[in-house]
């Protein structure tokens, strides 16, 4: 922890910003990214399913891709060194992901009212929009694991991240659809998913290995006794999610086939699970840094005063975000229809 005692309040006000922080990615990257992941699979379905799939995150998108601006704001006003250096090397991916996320919002709008013919041109868009914005998050990704190193590896690394990260959307997404449908577009959407899943697995592996590789403290903190023994659940859970995962979706054409939709929510919330020990073991590797073996919390952090006053309007904000949040999901739950506006 960079010997930095924890005797005052002031000395937890860093480690309060950074699980806001981190609370809002984690929760951005789970719900935004079905959304995305709902995007980048368009393509694969019918014309008429299109419509069903797009309605399955009408309701939902603008409340998740508010988690985004809440946590980008945390790092801008509790941490604005970090916040510099780490928007600094990323400007060009920051860039091109919102490029991403614009176009597919304006897609979005266009195609519920644009005539037949030149529907299929907004869903393109709309697919690519939803992969640029995913290839630049993981992209983002792999340049901070490996804290913006300037070589051929840490470039590769993160172009690797990012083809790997859209099919983490897209098995969050394709687990969306079961959860959310019905009929043949449920069915398809299992295929999708059982495809992702692979995707999935060789990018948390590959994020597994190459952050202990870069990093002599994080491996470290992972592999010396007794630490060693302590983490040993978090991998072993991880395989253990993967293999329900798997196991759920191989089981469920049988059960669908039967108009059986017991155990359709299992494959999301697995899937879920699967982002969420992701994000622990990078949370646990990176802490205390924001930028790795760079800048740490408190040196990053704002001064006290400062986070004291931005602490009363988060803790105004937080609560409504989680209760708009969920109050949009609490009055669309069920089977999704089609939307029309």
């Amino acid at each position: 922890m960079s010997g930095h005692a924890l005797q005052s309040f002031n000395d937890w006000l860093p480690v309060i910003f950074a699980a806001v922080m981190g609370l809002a990615i984690l929760a951005y990257v789970i719900l935004d990214g079905f959304d995305l992941g709902i995007g980048i699979l368009l393509p694969l379905a019918d014309d008429g399913d299109k419509d069903l799939m797009v309605s399955a995150i009408g309701p939902f998108w603008d409340a998740n891709e508010t988690w985004l601006v809440l946590g980008v704001g945390v790092l801008l006003v509790a941490f604005p060194l970090a916040h510099g250096v780490i928007l600094g090397a990323l400007y060009l991916p920051v860039a091109i992901m919102l490029v991403g996320l614009i176009l597919r919002g304006v897609s979005f709008d266009f195609r519920s009212k644009a005539p037949e013919p030149e529907r299929p041109r907004w869903n393109r868009l709309f697919a690519l929009g939803s992969l640029i914005a995913a290839m630049a998050q993981g992209y983002m990704l792999g340049r901070y694991v490996l804290g913006f190193e300037q070589s051929a590896t840490a470039y590769g690394f993160a172009a690797l991240i990012a083809l790997c990260l859209p099919s983490g959307y897209m098995l969050l997404g394709g687990t969306w659809l079961i959860l959310k449908c019905e009929g043949a577009l449920q069915l398809r959407a299992v295929v999708w998913s059982r495809r992702a899943l692979i995707g999935v697995a060789l990018g948390v592996l590959l994020i597994s290995l190459a952050t202990p590789w870069v990093s002599s403290r994080i491996a470290e903190k992972w592999f010396s006794l007794p630490y060693l023994f302590l983490l040993m659940p978090i991998p072993l859970t991880t395989l253990l999610v993967f293999f329900i995962t798997d196991r759920s979706l191989r089981r469920l054409p049988e059960r669908l086939g039967k108009q059986n939709a017991y155990g359709d929510w299992v494959p999301f919330a697995a899937s879920v699970g699967i982002f969420m020990l992701a994000f622990y073991g990078l949370a646990y590797s990176v802490f205390p840094f924001l930028v790795i073996d760079q800048i740490d919390l408190w040196q990053a952090a704002s001064a006290p005063e400062s986070l004291k006053v931005i602490l009363y309007g988060t803790l105004f904000v937080l609560p409504v975000i989680v209760a708009y949040s969920w109050y949009t999901f609490r009055v669309f739950k069920g089977k999704t229809g089609l939307l029309h506006y």
